[in-house]
């Protein structure tokens, strides 16, 4: 069963009661008896008007069953284990003392400088060493050619 809002009390309407009234930007407003559809039409404000529902919803009546308060809900932290290392290393790890964990830390930056170092003096030996075989060849060829390009044609006039 399809039940309507009254547009002036707010109360139900149930099939066949109530009577409908059309304004004219053609909105439709539904009324369950003609003392709402003629308050209504007296341009009055529900929410004055003690018995509509708006006005027992603004002055909070007939909600004894709601009043139960709500209970707040505390957060509640849990320690994970993380992709990569278990509870107990990070457990281990935050017990070490902050002079400690320095000393790794500086320890471990200067090792990865110094393969950096490494890595970047071997490129460049690897750079001079293919540098001066491409010499020693006697190639005059460009990257392009070597990779197997066509020669570039020179320009004809008509």
């Amino acid at each position: 069963m399809r039940t309507e809002i009254d547009a002036f009390s707010g109360n139900r309407i149930y099939p066949g009661r109530g009577s409908l009234f059309i304004r004219g930007d053609s909105k439709v407003f539904r009324f369950v008896a003609s003392k709402s559809s003629s308050l209504f039409r007296q341009r009055k404000n529900p929410r004055r008007i003690s018995w509509t529902v708006l006005y027992r919803r603004m002055h909070k009546k007939g909600i004894t069953e709601e009043t139960t308060k709500k209970r707040t809900r505390r957060t509640v932290k849990h320690q994970r284990a993380i992709v990569g290392a278990s509870l107990d290393v990070i457990k281990e790890k935050r017990s070490i003392r902050p002079e400690a964990r320095k000393a790794q830390r500086t320890e471990s930056i200067a090792l990865a400088k110094e393969k950096k170092k490494a890595d970047d003096a071997r490129k460049k030996a690897e750079k001079a060493k293919s540098a001066s075989a491409g010499k020693t060849a006697g190639s005059k060829f460009s990257k392009q050619q070597m990779k197997g390009a066509a020669p570039k044609v020179a320009a004809h006039s008509r």
